[in-house]
């Protein structure tokens, strides 16, 4: 089966992203000028102009966006004057929800700080005209774009410190922390602030994968200027429209291996110690056989789980298992997608556990407890069960071809 091609807009943050680095990159990717600045007239900011120019850093050109506020009738908002705001435009009612979502996510990570609710938080830096612009223009130009997903790779996040309106704020700021949880970020590869809360909002909102290792055909780059210039590296925002080069698309996510090996346990605590892993989130327990000092047999626990469950699973294993310490690591998962259908049987529904490449059905079968339950209740063998159902999935087949 031949499946669409999707088109990708990739974010590489080798030196973060703010909200106007975004415009000038979507801007030098082919967002028309003359577009963007005509639909963001449609917010009646009369105070606000925006405009772009050619600029570099290290020798590479891009586009600098720059957004002027005359004179600032406002400095702090809430998510409902925003809203307000964003829905008395004329703007496209998917650009609006775009955008009013992007305000969302910084409204609940402010709302998680002071520990209050979206609805009474007031936006101070990111309430302003120029903020407004941004995170609109980000919408327009995403929409306009028409891509099928937005990937992006590791963030870089900087170091120091930044004045706001709370005070002087270590680097990266909160709320760019909140809402950058369990992204994968890298902290200090620049002495500032290179990753705004705007930019974060922005990708956490558009963004549906987060890898180094795209895997794309690359149609067109452009460049996001800002406005630091002697850094260790150019402080620039690249973007690219692409084509995934497969035909699929494999899940992943990033997650932590936790391991550690054991040669004076009693084994009848290993199916307890696995209860309590998988209790605990992990996605995988395995046990191997390995000789440790002086030839002694063993064995080897290894953990995958979630990055924010492994501090969990390496206590329980401290706890649990007579180890004194454990290995962890952070790898990337790759996965096929995975969903779950009914089947009607004689003895009643079962599930079906199916594994797809893009649209290609990869692997398919019945939900062991289902099975299980069918073969304790009806006292047939597992074996003769689990033929049955392969023969009806084998004649729905036939039958959807035909």
């Amino acid at each position: 089966m031949r499946t669409h091609k999707k088109k990708i807009l990739y974010y590489q943050c080798f030196s973060g992203i703010s909200g106007d680095m975004n415009l000038g990159a979507m801007v030098d990717l082919g967002v028309p000028e003359e577009y963007l600045i005509g639909e963001l007239e449609k917010l009646e900011l009369s105070n606000v102009k925006v405009s772009f120019e050619k600029d570099s850093r290290n020798a590479i050109y891009g586009t600098n966006a720059m957004v002027t506020v005359t004179h600032p009738t406002q400095v702090s908002r809430n998510l409902k004057e925003i809203r307000e705001i964003i829905d008395d435009t004329s703007l496209n009612q998917a650009v609006k929800d775009t955008a009013k979502a992007i305000f969302q996510v910084l409204a609940e990570a402010e709302a998680k700080i002071h520990r209050s609710s979206p609805e009474k938080i007031h936006f101070h830096e990111v309430g302003g005209e120029d903020a407004i612009i941004d995170i609109v223009g980000a919408a327009i130009a995403f929409h306009y774009l028409q891509v099928d997903e937005v990937w992006a790779s590791t963030i870089e996040l900087g170091q120091g410190f930044v004045k706001s309106a709370h005070g002087t704020l270590p680097v990266p700021a909160p709320a760019t922390v909140e809402i950058l949880k369990n992204k994968p970020v890298h902290f200090g590869g620049a002495d500032f602030e290179t990753t705004t809360p705007t930019g974060a909002a922005i990708l956490a909102t558009l963004v549906t994968r987060f890898t180094d290792d795209p895997g794309m055909s690359i149609l067109q780059m452009g460049y996001g200027i800002g406005k630091h210039q002697r850094t260790s590296r150019p402080n620039l925002l690249r973007t690219f429209l692409a084509e995934s080069i497969e035909n699929t698309n494999l899940g992943e996510e990033i997650a932590e291996e936790i391991e550690c090996t054991l040669d004076d346990m009693n084994p009848e605590w290993y199916d307890w110690i696995i209860t309590r892993l998988f209790e605990a989130g992990a996605q995988d327990v395995t046990l191997t056989p390995v000789f440790m000092k002086k030839n002694r047999p063993g064995m080897k626990i290894c953990v995958l789980a979630p990055v924010e469950k492994s501090n969990r699973i390496g206590l329980i294993l401290l706890k649990e298992t007579t180890t004194i310490g454990f290995r962890r690591r952070r790898v990337r998962k790759n996965f096929l997608v995975r969903k779950i259908s009914s089947l009607d049987t004689r003895y009643g529904k079962v599930r079906i556990k199916e594994a797809y490449l893009g649209d290609t059905l990869i692997n398919r079968k019945p939900e062991y407890d289902d099975c299980r339950k069918i073969a304790m209740d009806q006292n047939l063998p597992l074996k003769q069960l689990y033929n049955e159902i392969n023969i009806l999935l084998n004649d729905a087949d036939r039958k959807n071809k035909t």
